[in-house]
């Protein structure tokens, strides 16, 4: 690389010249109208570098999977009751891994927030701490697990994905819990990279080559290139602030570990002595099998439609995994949730809390620490809605009942926009 603004200082010049409300401040206004999680999806497109963007919004292969987990909730009708007898306001309190939250759903834990934003993972922090909700954390973040223990005092999950090196894997797991993380997410689906092909068309790398089509996409989205070139470097803060974030994919092939086995789990679990999840189950055996080497509960996921593309949308494998584990064992499932009619079917059919990646980062994206805040109040008020008129005033009330308020529909090929209807207005026309 010959040219590198960061290591020649620029950062240092530009920290003291800000300029990043006046490039902010057409996001800001469109930010203040948006109206759904699409909105906020096009805010990100419109302010976010393309190859920042497509890293973001993409999933693996010809992205089947992607479109699927979407597609999977139109295919469930909410039969609601009438006359229920309730009013406002409504419980959505519950607890997620054994800690009290006023929102049944939270942000999952998501590498190199501030490739999005300057704010970063500290955005995401402050944004569960105004809502009340849990906060996740990956071990490839960009702030540090010290930094969000102190800004964030409430329930916090760190994720921690299949390393090889176990004293690596110790000493992460010391600082989560020296900086007051409640529980663990072992990610268990990301044994090998999955095939992201927008990543590949745009030479993604974090951060950007500074190559001529790099650049010039940078000099389209003047607010994302401002706020690049005007803060430090970012590292992975969790692991070692010394290891540059551009080495992402050199890590991550020298530390995956693809003969991790129930074993090394059981080791793991071993070393945190605590509440845990495997993040990644989509078959009812691997659910029973976590429970039974010493995990407390189950995450049904599919890592986003990121890795193996055909892997079947997570709310299709929900109920089969509810009833394999039974009413007792807390569930956490992702996937797909773009609406707070969605996190309702989730709850309804056997979730115990429901985790949002994409929409919270597309807020991101768009606004910081206002667009995160901006995306839980979207799903709020979305599922509080839908709560009321199912006729289900709490979230036990709707965990209980679910099974008789949500049914399958044949689809019609009328309620599946593709993913790039947003771009052509659909669902999105205000901003």
């Amino acid at each position: 690389m010959l040219f590198n603004p960061h290591k020649l200082g620029v950062h240092k010049v530009l920290q003291h010249i800000p300029l990043n409300a006046l490039f902010d401040a057409p996001y800001k206004r469109r930010l203040a109208r948006a109206v759904n999680i699409a909105d906020l999806r096009l805010i990100a497109k419109a302010r976010a570098h393309k190859m920042v963007f497509d890293y973001l919004d993409s999933g693996a292969d010809d992205e089947i999977s992607l479109r699927r987990g979407k597609d999977a909730y139109s295919e469930l009708e909410m039969h609601y009751k009438i006359l229920a007898g309730i009013k406002p306001p409504l419980d959505m309190s519950t607890k997620i891994f054994g800690c009290d939250v006023s929102l049944p759903f939270f942000g999952c834990p998501t590498a190199g927030n501030r490739m999005f934003h300057w704010e970063g993972e500290t955005a995401a922090a402050k944004a569960a701490k105004h809502h009340g909700t849990l906060y996740g954390l990956s071990s490839l973040a960009t702030t540090g697990i010290t930094e969000i223990g102190e800004l964030f005092d409430g329930p916090k999950v760190f994720q921690l994905y299949v390393w090889k090196d176990r004293e690596l894997v110790k000493e992460v797991l010391a600082k989560a819990k020296e900086g007051g993380f409640n529980a663990l997410a072992l990610t268990v689906d990301f044994t090998w990279y999955g095939n992201r092909e927008r990543d590949i068309r745009n030479d993604f790398s974090i951060p950007p080559k500074y190559t001529v089509p790099q650049m010039i996409e940078a000099i389209k989205k003047p607010a994302w290139t401002y706020d690049f070139l005007s803060h430090e470097p970012y590292t992975y803060a969790c692991i070692n602030t010394d290891v540059p974030a551009d080495s992402l994919a050199a890590f991550v092939n020298s530390q995956i570990m693809p003969e991790f086995s129930w074993k090394d789990a059981e080791w793991l679990l071993g070393e945190w002595n605590g509440p845990a999840a495997p993040k990644g189950v989509v078959r009812p055996e691997d659910a029973l099998k976590a429970l039974e080497i010493g995990f407390s509960s189950i995450w049904v996921s599919n890592h986003g439609a990121r890795q193996l593309e055909t892997s079947p949308a997570t709310i299709d494998v929900l109920p089969s995994i509810r009833e394999a584990v039974g009413p007792d064992v807390e569930i956490i499932m992702d996937g797909g949730v773009q609406r707070g009619t969605d996190i309702a079917k989730a709850l309804a059919l056997g979730a115990d809390s429901v985790g949002v990646g994409k929409p919270y980062l597309w807020g991101l994206a768009a606004g910081g620490t206002d667009g995160v805040i901006k995306a839980y109040e979207i799903l709020k008020v979305e599922l509080d809605r839908a709560m009321g008129l199912l006729g289900t005033p709490t979230v036990a009330d709707l965990k209980k009942e679910g099974p008789s308020l949500i049914k399958r529909r044949h689809g019609s090929s009328r309620d599946y926009p593709d993913m790039y209807a947003p771009d052509r207005g659909y669902g999105g026309g205000i901003v």
